[in-house]
């Protein structure tokens, strides 16, 4: 019986740790999952964290690569630059070789004469005959620039009295272009009118004499002749005009040259020069 008694509470006792121990173990699983469940959520978060944080190093990167790039044009460019301003130099020092050689030859000269008592005086005297010659030299030099001024100013008076001639030139020339350019214009408005009118009075006539085929044929081929040499009038007229044109803007052309040649701006006219265009144009 006490065997009996002592297996049942063992069985018991074996059900109720049994029970615990999958209760505790569930309880287990529970954390575990939960505890995978936060892992996976911090890992996923870590990870955005680090991917967000490689896409910034990785566009910081790119604009660094950019602007280095940038930076080593420029370097470049400025390298360019060095070395042009390198030749230039070097070419600079190569010529300045020569005459710091001669500099150095004459102070080594200089140095020499320096020595030597004797010839230090015949050297003095020496710069002496040559201040006095030098002296006479700057005198003839200072009369040459007073005449060369005096012929300046000669030569200025001429510019400015050529250049108030042209400018009275341009103006009369233009005037009188202007004004045979109205004439022509107006002669040939005056033909288009008349021819205009002509055409009217003769409708008229015909309309008025109810003139035969033959008639009318004959009056027609005669205003065929007159039209034509109108025509003609016409075209001579527009020639003329255009020689004139042609010849006008020549004319500033060869004005605008001469100011060139003689160094005076087109803008100091204080005028603007006007330039037929050419008919048709």
């Amino acid at each position: 019986e006490m065997d009996a008694k002592y297996n049942r509470k063992m069985q018991a006792l074996r059900e109720e740790m049994d029970l615990r121990r999958k209760t505790e173990i569930h309880e287990l699983e529970e954390r575990k999952n939960n505890q995978i469940s936060e892992l996976m959520g911090k890992h996923e978060g870590a990870f955005g964290d680090i991917k967000n944080y490689y896409n910034d190093i990785t566009a910081k990167n790119m604009s660094l690569i950019s602007l280095l790039k940038e930076q080593v044009e420029e370097m470049k460019k400025k390298e360019i630059i060095l070395e042009k301003e390198k030749t230039d130099v070097l070419l600079q020092n190569k010529e300045l070789t020569e005459p710091l050689q001669q500099a150095q030859e004459q102070v080594a000269e200089l140095q020499k004469k320096l020595a030597r008592y004797d010839k230090d005086k015949e050297t003095l005297m020496n710069s002496k005959a040559r201040l006095k010659v030098t002296q006479k030299e700057l005198k003839d030099l200072q009369w040459e620039h007073e005449v060369l001024e005096q012929r300046f100013s000669k030569v200025q008076a001429e510019r400015d009295e050529l250049y108030q001639k042209f400018t009275k030139a341009i103006n009369e020339v233009q005037q009188k272009t202007g004004f045979k350019n109205l004439l022509l214009e107006r002669k040939l408005q005056g033909l288009l009118s008349l021819l205009e009118q002509k055409e009217v009075e003769l409708g008229e006539v015909v309309t008025v004499s109810n003139l035969d085929p033959s008639a009318l044929s004959l009056v027609s081929h005669k205003l065929k002749d007159v039209l034509h040499s109108k025509n003609d009038t016409i075209q001579d007229l527009q020639l003329q005009l255009a020689r004139v044109c042609k010849a006008h803007n020549d004319m500033l052309q060869t004005f605008e040259a001469k100011l060139m040649a003689f160094g005076i701006p087109v803008d100091n006219l204080g005028f603007q020069p006007l330039a037929f265009p050419l008919p048709g144009q």
